[in-house]
């Protein structure tokens, strides 16, 4: 049975930093390509970031330079380091995890606000 496990997230104040984990069970984790998505209110869910699995990352405009994607191999873990946090990154947290398939968490609320 495959499981993503989305922990860290929380309320914080704009300028401050949170960081997601997404522990992954049931898959290959080393051939997977892993990815963070959010989906605010009203909106679409839009990727945020996303590592390979040869350990490639790419990033959404909106977050680059603030938010920096890893990756465990030996934990089967991937991690969201959010700096410099804008009300506008208040959303649900997804992980996704992508080989022939996708699958999801259940996603982690992230809050930023005064």
């Amino acid at each position: 049975q495959v499981q993503l496990v989305e922990s860290g997230g929380g309320l914080v104040q704009p300028g401050e930093s949170l960081r997601l984990s997404c522990a992954a069970s049931g898959i290959r984790f080393t051939i997977y390509d892993m990815g963070w998505y959010r989906q605010a209110p009203g909106s679409q869910r839009e990727l945020v970031a996303e590592i390979t699995s040869s350990g490639r990352t790419n990033y959404a405009h909106s977050v680059k330079g603030r938010f920096t994607i890893s990756r465990d191999n030996a934990k089967n873990t991937i991690y969201l380091q959010m700096n410099s946090l804008k009300p506008e990154d208040t959303a649900v947290y997804y992980c996704q995890g992508s080989w022939l398939r996708d699958y999801w968490g259940q996603g982690t609320q992230v809050t930023v606000s005064s």
